[in-house]
């Protein structure tokens, strides 16, 4: 619920805008109240209706549960405007934001918004050596792409296959931001080393199968780097956009969805990419989305025609795995496209792109 208040103290008429989400947001004018008044105030409503204290530039929010559908006495003196929800699904609700949330990846590119970017994210799977991750920085700059992706903690199904290098490749994917000014995305497997993540990267992903670690989003909430989210491939979309809401709710807004296929009755195929999902995260929700073909498919020779069906949704973002020699890759070797594919894919995605009025960064 967002909210306008009207306040009489110490003589004073102080008018404050309150903004509730199916809860509320408080504005008091800094004229009227001094900081530490007003933030005591709004804490106090917090505290009183168990909501989520969210602080923008210029105004503040407070979020209930979905399950509060009235203003009560307390927050209704406050309340200028409010929300009520059907779920959950609130602060990434285009009830709440009726347009796609622009998220600054840095100075001159950002996503979403007026924006008409579509990142094309490369790199491998997982990183595996200086020489291999240096080689594919060298393609997405010889081809003038922004981000550098590289596992180095694998959530692997198995225990005898390759884990990743740990720290050590987080350390690796630094060096090559330094040298060719990549921004870097990498995985976090669990919460042992969320802070690793986040220290080394640019964007935070969650990976599918750590889409509900509470530990993750929850510190993921306390940043304001970009997190991307992968879909769980048993997860609905419902689910998916309220994991969204765990680091929406905690004060990061910088919040990416990406769907990288479902498991279905299908056994062709790795996973089912979902785009009838992600029409409708396009119509519902107020996230960036990206699109992981790789994934999807599992299979080389499906990616680059499943990747220009993706790109004609006008998405913010592709990941493609690429490998300087997939067949010797350590992890997910099947999906991955050597590099002469990856600047073939590049080439076809151009005019694509233009039709589209986009521009790949």
């Amino acid at each position: 619920i967002l909210l306008s208040i009207m306040m009489v103290g110490m003589g004073n008429l102080i008018t404050l805008n309150v903004c509730i989400i199916a809860s509320v947001n408080l504005l008091l004018p800094s004229h009227f109240l001094r900081l530490r008044s007003r933030l005591n105030k709004i804490e106090d409503l917090a505290l009183q209706n168990r909501a989520f204290h969210i602080q923008n530039i210029d105004s503040d929010f407070l979020v209930t549960s979905a399950s509060v559908k009235t203003l009560n006495d307390g927050l209704s003196a406050y309340a200028e405007k409010h929300w009520v929800f059907e779920n959950d699904m609130q602060l990434s609700s285009r009830k709440f934001k009726n347009s796609t949330r622009e998220i600054q990846l840095k100075e001159g590119l950002s996503i979403g918004g007026e924006n008409k970017n579509t990142l094309l994210i490369g790199g491998p799977c997982s990183v595996e050596s200086e020489a291999q991750i240096r080689s594919a920085s060298e393609l997405l700059q010889g081809l003038n792409l922004s981000v550098l992706r590289g596992g180095c903690y694998k959530p692997r199904t198995s225990p005898y296959s390759f884990q990743g290098m740990g720290l050590a490749g987080l350390e690796l994917l630094s060096k090559m931001r330094d040298e060719f000014g990549h921004l870097i995305i990498s995985e976090v497997r669990d919460a042992t080393h969320v802070a690793e993540i986040i220290a080394h990267t640019d964007i935070i992903q969650i990976g599918a199968k750590a889409m509900y670690d509470q530990g993750i989003l929850r510190a993921c909430a306390k940043t304001q780097k970009p997190v991307m989210i992968k879909r769980g491939f048993g997860t609905t979309l419902q689910e998916f956009a309220q994991a969204a809401e765990f680091i929406l709710s905690g004060g990061n807004s910088n919040v990416i969805l990406c769907e990288r296929g479902i498991r279905t009755f299908e056994t062709k195929t790795r996973f089912t990419l979902d785009l009838c999902g992600v029409a409708w995260l396009q119509e519902n929700t107020n996230l960036p989305i990206i699109l992981d073909p790789s994934h999807a498919m599992g299979y080389a020779y499906g990616v680059a025609s499943l990747t220009k069906a993706c790109m004609a949704m006008s998405v913010e973002g592709l990941i493609i795995e690429t490998h300087p020699d997939p067949s010797t890759a350590k992890s997910d070797a099947a999906q991955q496209l050597n590099f002469e594919e990856f600047r073939a894919l590049h080439s076809e995605l151009e005019p694509l792109a233009k039709c589209l009025g986009r521009n790949i960064k």
